[in-house]
């Protein structure tokens, strides 16, 4: 059988042939179809998360490699959960992610009319029948993995006494859980999902698209497989926990005789110190443990996106990352490489310092500013260039100076030279201390034969620090964010304990940074290289007068490793 959707089948060259790209290149040499078309069908009761983008580049990119097409659906058959709120960002996503579906979003809920004509044909057909029980006698008549299910005492109900009924509950006669419909298909099955599971429940509840037309709504299982038969898709791609269900899903459309995609199914993404539970992550929104969908911490696409992650950086994730069909956990440090490694190529340098300490150029002329033209970054790959201003005093980081610096400390110490980056070489001579001998300001001079960071009679210094004048240096809040959990699998609950038992109770600290002026005119959304500090990105909560800064991912730190050492 085939869709009747036409485009080419070759697949790009450049595709890796993983066994759902097999399984696709077989079925177009059998001719069982001739054009590949896929969908990502989420349910619009909560906001993505980076197992659907996952799915997102999955699917969209076998309809990319293979010149096929690609829908956007929304399974909107449960109206108590679902919000106009979730469709809107569920689009962005995807659109975001680089998914395009051109004319095709579709919903569920447009076939709830077609859908309802299906149930009655199983009805007719003897092949469905409404059952009275509760929810609670159906779940204990179902069975386990090693005894069958007990039949309803109304399986066996006329197909005239079923249709009259099911009409009723359309028509709004009963109340909730009065009735189901139920699939007549065999309580002694050994898949648990095949013992006549519900096709449809009564809800009286609005609906998002369709108001209040209907009272009963089809079961997802019921509602995903004549979606994609609707819809001609090729290959319904999905993740392992649903392989038990392939075989109601053929079930159904086989008993219909209507056009039939081939389900596959793939293992879904495990991420380190992350959970991708639905139910999990609504209760971290909703009792407060983070700021809300969008927070940074949250593995969710908006708050990637929120953080600084880049699209092109995810999709180069999940290419990494492949499809398999064994579970497994990747380690969240290879996303973190796939964003690293895209800002290190398009992020402009900027300096801030984040832990400052003042630092007081004393030959320098008081009141004198010079204005540097430094570019935006080393090797010139991102165009363009910014003034940072230079005066007397300045910020510098705090851990670049030591009172007593380890060996190989190639930063400033008493007595030490170092190179102020695009600046002047400086030399401590002396420290201010506090009463706890913390130092709190520290003394330089300056050369001033070495403006631009080089000497012209020839010496070298091992150390250059960043640096911001603080004349003009504006105030940053800077929220440095780390894992949320602080074990790699926090699904693996020690008894007793609960995953929320599991956060890091420091996977958010708020600084206040000293930044150079050019940073305080950014964008939200843009994001930078602080230098040799790490890639931020900037908050939608920043103003001109008070930016606002999420740190994206750190920098590779080889000094943090020598120190380990020492």
């Amino acid at each position: 059988m085939t869709n009747d959707a036409t485009a080419s089948t070759a697949s790009s060259d450049n595709a890796p042939v993983d066994f759902i790209r097999a399984r696709i290149n077989r079925d177009l040499a059998e001719g069982r179809y001739t054009c590949v078309h896929t969908r990502f069908p989420p349910e619009p009761n909560g906001y993505l998360h980076i197992g659907h983008a996952k799915s997102i580049c999955l699917n969209y990119g076998l309809a990319r490699d293979y010149n096929g097409l690609f829908n956007l659906r929304f399974d909107d058959t449960n109206p108590v959960k679902e919000d106009t709120e979730y469709v809107d960002s569920i689009r962005e996503d995807v659109r975001w992610l680089g998914g395009e579906w051109d004319d095709r979003e579709f919903y569920a809920s447009d076939y709830f009319d077609q859908l309802y004509e299906y149930a009655e044909q199983l009805i007719k057909a003897g092949k469905a029948y409404v059952d009275s029980q509760t929810a609670e006698q159906i779940r204990e008549t179902r069975g386990t993995l090693t005894t069958p299910g007990i039949e309803s005492p109304y399986r066996n109900r006329s197909v005239e006494e079923n249709l009259d009924l099911f009409r009723r509950m359309r028509d709004g006669e009963f109340p909730d859980g009065a009735h189901v419909l139920r699939a007549k298909i065999d309580m002694a099955s050994p898949n648990v999902v095949m013992r006549d599971p519900t096709l449809y429940r009564i809800r009286h509840a609005e609906h998002h698209r369709t108001g209040n037309k209907w009272k009963i709504y089809p079961m997802y299982d019921f509602t995903h497989c004549l979606s994609d038969s609707i819809e001609g898709i090729t290959h319904s791609i999905c993740t392992l926990e649903f392989v038990n269900n392939r075989e109601l899903y053929d079930w159904v459309l086989e008993t219909l005789g209507v056009y039939r995609p081939q389900q596959i199914e793939f293992a879904r993404l495990g991420l380190t110190y992350t959970v991708l539970s639905k139910r999990k992550l609504i209760q971290l929104v909703k009792e407060g443990y983070v700021r809300g969908w969008d927070d940074p911490r949250m593995p969710t696409i908006c708050g990637f996106r929120r953080r600084g992650f880049t699209p092109e950086a995810i999709r180069e994730f999940c290419a990494r990352i492949g499809v398999a069909r064994a579970e497994n956990l990747v380690e969240y440090g290879l996303l973190e490489f796939c964003v690293r490694e895209h800002l290190n190529a398009i992020a402009p340098r900027y300096m801030a310092v984040l832990d400052p300490i003042r630092l007081v150029i004393d030959n320098y002329p008081e009141g004198q500013v010079e204005w540097f033209d430094m570019p935006v970054s080393q090797d010139g790959t991102i165009p363009g260039e910014r003034q940072v201003p230079f005066s007397r005093e300045l910020y510098i980081e705090r851990d670049d100076f030591r009172m007593d610096p380890p060996k190989k400390f190639h930063r400033l110490y008493p007595g030490a030279e170092v190179r102020l980056r695009y600046g002047y070489y400086v030399t401590c001579t002396s420290v201010e201390c506090r009463e706890d001998g913390t130092p709190e300001v520290i003394h330089c001079v300056y050369d001033p034969q070495t403006r631009g960071g080089s000497s012209p009679d020839g010496r070298k210094v091992k150390g250059t620090i960043h640096w911001v004048s603080a004349a003009h240096a504006v105030p940053a809040e800077v929220r440095l964010y780390s894992q949320l959990f602080t074990v790699p699998n926090p699904n693996n609950v020690p008894e007793g304990q609960t995953y929320l038992d599991l956060l890091n109770p420091d996977s958010l600290q708020t600084i206040t940074a000293q930044l150079e002026p050019a940073l305080a005119s950014l964008p939200a959304g843009s994001t930078v290289q602080f230098e040799r500090l790490g890639y931020f990105c900037a908050d939608p909560d920043g103003t001109p007068e008070k930016p606002v800064f999420n740190r994206t991912v750190t920098l590779k730190d080889s000094w943090a490793k020598q120190e380990n050492k020492a």
